[in-house]
């Protein structure tokens, strides 16, 4: 695999991920950065549905957590939304079963926290093959060592580590055209 193959994301090879986001989870958040990750999800969510970029969702627990934020919801309305009790979204045979079946090859990881639900899927994904992309700035655990740990673990899987312009511009290629014009108003 070239260096080209390996980080460059191609909308038709990739699919976004976002890994329970839920509103009681979001209460034990520092405030600041929960508004900071929400946004770039929310910006990633939007690029998704133009980019016709498949996006799965996932919610831990929801009986104890709660759902999916209401303003991700809305950017993603069309997505499936897949229950868990493992942490690990490989854990849930649903969601396992859409990717697999989606034919994507490259996975970009948002969501919560981290060094939990995040970390596992990530290590998961990897020994499974696919090729995970992840967004920094869109994944965030109740502590920034926690958060810090996880980054530097995920990457030692070979996952690699992004941001939200990243992705877009990635997922763009282009300058000039209307999807260009459109979208890279989310980021200014």
């Amino acid at each position: 695999m070239s260096v080209k193959d390996r980080f460059f994301l191609e909308r038709d090879k990739a699919v976004l991920v976002v890994i329970d986001v839920q509103e009681k989870l979001c209460v034990a958040m520092d405030h600041k950065v929960l508004k900071k990750v929400t946004r770039n999800i929310g910006i990633l969510l939007e690029s998704a549905a133009e980019l016709k970029v498949p996006v799965l969702i996932t919610e831990q627990y929801v009986k104890g957590l709660g759902p999916t934020l209401a303003e991700l919801k809305e950017k993603a309305a069309a997505a499936p939304c897949y229950e868990k009790m493992a942490f690990s979204c490989c854990g849930s045979t649903e969601f396992m079963d859409q990717l697999k079946a989606s034919g994507r090859t490259q996975v970009i990881i948002t969501g919560m926290e981290s060094h939990v639900c995040v970390l596992q899927t990530v290590i998961e994904l990897r020994d499974a093959g696919y090729e995970v992309h992840l967004v920094k700035d869109a994944v965030m655990s109740r502590s920034k060592d926690n958060w810090q740990t996880a980054i530097e673990s995920m990457t030692l899987t070979g996952t690699v580590p992004t941001c939200t312009e990243s992705v877009l511009f990635q997922l763009l290629r282009l300058a000039g055209t209307e999807e260009f014009k459109k979208l890279s108003k989310l980021v200014r």
